[in-house]
């Protein structure tokens, strides 16, 4: 998943405008995608490189619905937009803590399942894992999934890795790429410290920034996306990263490991929601369920490499190394010492931000 990080400037106008992916004129409609015949629009909010291209083009030709396709780098990015109902998105596709966020702030529309009959293809495990941050799956559908971890070259360390103190430690100075992400950033320097990730205990936060604060000179960079080529291109030794995102990696560089450290990590769920202001709700529910189709999963999956909830999907992947991959579908020794993030509240999220702006200043 394309995480949080801190948004400290002012939202680029350019981040208003969409990209319009095309309208199609065939109004084919496949028996299994449950899209509504009428011609229309759908505008979707994603995050960037978060779907395979032919995905979209694929749906505007069986439905006929043309899809406006705009997306963003960041949770905290996508929020305001949504909140000043800035844009009128028919369906975006937030973090669990802040679909909990978005609810609790009466943004968000119920989905009517009527109009999404492939939500049989999501594996009830999910369902409800995803109720932790939405009870009842009133708002959201699982989308894709995955952990928080090291990925590190083994030919530029000592030793094995498997334990957060690394990205800490002196010897790797200026070879650490961190995560540019405020709630990452604390869930490994919180967990480091024997601390629950999604504390709001005032002296725990800060013990954590003195932490992060003390790592700052040893970091090359600040990163999210770019973490990905400069391992690959090993620029550094190691770096914090989304299990979706090791996966590449390891297929561009076979000397990268990826590790979710023994004190435990962050599992996160990306799910689709449905904005309050929608102007095209049942083409939003199409958009839903046609994500929901095994068929389109599978594709995804493969162009965009995070875990897909997809049961039936995940029974259509041939490559038996993939189907098995402990990093795209980790085992219960891996996730039971794994947590999802929750909605703290504004002012504990207002805590946090100030904090990493003392720890990057």
């Amino acid at each position: 998943m394309k995480k949080t990080k801190l948004m400290v400037s002012l939202i680029l106008v350019s981040s208003l405008l969409f990209t319009a992916c095309g309208t199609k004129d065939n109004s084919e409609n496949n028996a299994n995608s449950g899209a509504s015949k009428d011609k229309g629009s759908v505008y979707v909010y994603n995050w960037g490189e978060y779907i395979d291209p032919d995905v979209i083009t694929q749906f505007e030709k069986e439905t006929g619905i043309e899809v406006i396709y705009n997306d963003f780098q960041t949770n905290e990015e996508m929020y305001p937009l949504i909140e000043k109902k800035a844009v009128q998105y028919d369906v975006v596709c937030p973090s669990d803590y802040m679909i909990q966020k978005m609810a609790e702030h009466d943004l968000l529309a119920e989905i009517n399942y009527d109009n999404v009959p492939n939500i049989k293809n999501i594996d009830p495990v999910y369902l409800k894992k995803a109720e932790i941050f939405d009870p009842g799956n009133k708002y959201s559908v699982p989308y894709c999934w995955g952990t928080v971890g090291i990925l590190y070259n083994k030919t530029m360390v000592d030793e094995p890795i498997d334990s957060w103190e690394a990205i800490f430690d002196e010897k790797y100075n200026d070879n650490i790429l961190m995560m540019d992400s405020i709630r990452d950033a604390y869930m490994i320097s919180l967990i480091s410290l024997g601390y629950d990730q999604n504390t709001t205990d005032e002296a725990q936060i800060e013990e954590a920034t003195e932490k992060l604060k003390k790592q700052h000179p040893l970091v090359q960079a600040y990163v999210v996306d770019q973490v990905r080529d400069k391992m690959i291109n090993e620029e550094a030794a190691l770096g914090v990263i989304y299990s979706g995102e090791a996966i590449y990696t390891q297929r561009e560089n076979e000397d990268l490991v990826y590790v979710v450290p023994k004190e435990g990590s962050n599992v996160w769920i990306d799910g689709w929601v449905i904005p309050k202001n929608c102007q095209n709700k049942e083409n939003a529910e199409a958009w839903i369920n046609f994500m929901c189709r095994e068929d389109i999963a599978l594709k995804n999956f493969e162009y965009i490499t995070y875990s897909t909830p997809n049961k039936a999907a995940r029974e259509l992947i041939e490559d038996e190394d993939i189907r098995n991959s402990t990093i795209a579908f980790p085992g219960d020794e891996t996730l039971n010492r794994c947590k999802s993030f929750t909605y703290l509240g504004d002012e504990v999220d207002a805590l946090y931000m100030n904090k990493w702006l003392e720890v990057k200043n």
